[in-house]
């Protein structure tokens, strides 16, 4: 009898415990392979997958739909693919389907973002709206606007620095030689990297010009409106190059929740994973915020919502992801339809702030402070 084989029959033979959850979390696992190629798979979490890729699509459909000029899903989709009049054509593809596409792709990154950091803090409040990131996006942002008087380009520059600065300022002040980064350190000091850019933030804001200060606290909510290609683009790129990395970064992720301890046992080199790790994240906040404005609690949400549908542990990246393209869209989607018309990062602040509520009560319920 192989290693492997006896270790799983000891398990499977263990009383209650830990042990016994290792069959079970490997019976839900598939395996299929192609000549020398193997691809481990697990039907349950591409079944989410698939569907929260549906409620993502379905929700931007019903966005494009939405206005002024109701267009039915049947219409918008005939006038996606060509098939539509001239008239419906111009609103869908040029006026209303850019803003859809910026949401899917900012809910997709802050998703994913939010994965990143939850799982490398080891701690389900560790996203980058509470540890600083997105606070220093809205403090570059807000530079340009209050200080500097930049256009549309250099607000989204601004705030695209103001996020890596905050992260390499953050990770510098957390780094200790010798044993690099640890995760609740980097979570405590993300906490008061924040509070300090918010008390920034509300100083150049009180300072400010009426005008500006007004731009300026729109700015703030995060909204999609006039969202348009020249936004929708430089996300979508960006995305390309760091949505692949961030996924085949996910296999170590997933070991350096074991401990960095274990993870070095397994041969993760776990200091330079998690420089990797932190660049893709702050970029994909960087570029959401920059294109949307710092949209609150889907970073938050969207990993544990991930988890809980795949009810799988680890670093659910994918299911993540989708799980904040949904969010979003489903968010701009009630926005939509208010009585009173609202940015959808008020729509997403609110939802946020309830299921931040109810998972710090569930938390309690199990005996932890």
């Amino acid at each position: 009898m192989s290693e492997g084989r006896r270790l799983d029959v000891l398990e499977a033979r263990d009383g209650e415990g830990p042990r016994r959850e290792a069959p079970r979390a490997r019976m839900g696992t598939r395996v299929v392979r192609a000549g020398a190629l193997s691809v481990r798979w697990e039907p349950r979490t591409a079944l989410v997958c698939a569907v929260l890729a549906l409620v993502a699509f379905g929700a931007a459909v019903l966005v494009v739909g939405s206005g002024e000029f109701p267009i039915s899903p049947p219409d918008v989709l005939r006038a996606l693919v060509g098939q539509g009049d001239q008239a419906t054509e111009f609103i869908v593809r040029t006026l209303r389907l850019p803003r859809a596409v910026t949401g899917l792709l900012a809910g997709l990154a802050l998703g994913l973002s939010g994965a990143i950091f939850q799982s490398m803090s080891r701690n389900p409040l560790g996203s980058p709206d509470l540890i600083g990131f997105t606070t220093g996006a809205a403090t570059g942002a807000l530079l340009q606007i209050l200080v500097f008087g930049g256009g549309a380009v250099a607000v989204a520059a601004g705030s695209a620095g103001g996020a890596v600065l905050t992260a390499l300022a953050v990770y510098l002040v957390a780094y200790r030689p010798g044993g690099g980064v640890h995760g609740v350190r980097l979570v405590l000091i993300g906490v008061a990297a924040a509070a300090m850019l918010e008390a920034l933030n509300s100083y150049l804001i009180t300072r400010a010009e009426l005008r500006e200060a007004y731009e300026a606290a729109f700015w703030l909510t995060g909204s999609l409106n006039g969202r348009g290609w020249e936004q929708a683009v430089p996300l979508a790129a960006a995305l390309a190059v760091l949505v692949p990395a961030a996924l085949a970064l996910g296999g170590r992720l997933g070991m350096g929740e074991l401990g960095d301890d274990a993870a070095q046992a397994l041969g993760v080199p776990v200091q330079r994973t998690r420089a990797l790790l932190m660049v893709a994240g702050v970029g994909l906040v960087a570029a959401a915020t920059a294109a949307t404005g710092p949209v609150p609690f889907v970073a938050l949400a969207a990993p544990q919502l991930a988890r809980r549908l795949t009810r799988r542990a680890g670093a659910q990246l994918l299911p993540a992801a989708l799980t904040g393209a949904a969010l979003l869209a489903c968010g701009d989607l009630i926005s939509l339809h208010l009585p009173v018309a609202l940015p959808v990062g008020v729509v997403t602040g609110v939802l946020g702030g309830a299921y931040l509520a109810w998972l710090l009560s569930t938390t309690g319920r199990k005996g932890m402070p």
